[in-house]
């Protein structure tokens, strides 16, 4: 099946938030820039990262502080070639804190389907490890995991 692209329905919005999802949860920096063009822009939180060497370099900054990283991702709107989705993740620092971060991300793309914006929000929650809610092996969330809404997140 081929990645979709703009302008998006439903289906292929929830499809393309869904592969999004699948490629940060690879945590394989390179992997994951070449779903975005060459001259992506991107502001996360307060940094601002253009094309993919920076990319690269800062998803393996992000994968090196935010250990055993489950991410799941849920549409929240789209049109045309935009999508909006609301997410959260759950990590641990390097001295065993676990987080739960939540936020927003606002997504164009170009006509072949790469995203050429990426503006995300986010805030970080310190919770127990006994308050995890992402159980699954590392890698892609398993089909029958619930997603947020399901968890009342």
């Amino acid at each position: 099946m081929a990645a979709p692209i703009p302008p998006f329905t439903h289906e292929t919005a929830v499809q393309k938030v869904r592969l999004a999802e699948d490629g940060w949860n690879s945590r394989n920096p390179e992997k994951v820039a070449l779903a975005y063009t060459p001259d992506s822009r991107w502001r996360n939180r307060a940094e601002f990262v253009n094309g993919r060497a920076d990319i690269v370099a800062f998803l393996t900054r992000k994968w090196a502080k935010e250990q055993e990283y489950r991410l799941i991702k849920e549409l929240w709107a789209f049109t045309g070639d935009r999508i909006a989705v609301r997410f959260a993740y759950e990590w641990r620092d390097d001295s065993g804190n676990w987080f739960r971060s939540y936020g927003n991300e606002n997504w164009e793309f170009d006509g072949a389907g790469e995203m050429h914006h990426r503006y995300a929000c986010i805030n970080d929650l310190p919770i127990k490890e006994s308050e995890r809610k992402f159980h699954w092996p590392l890698g892609r969330r398993p089909d029958d995991h619930p997603g947020l809404s399901d968890l009342g997140l």
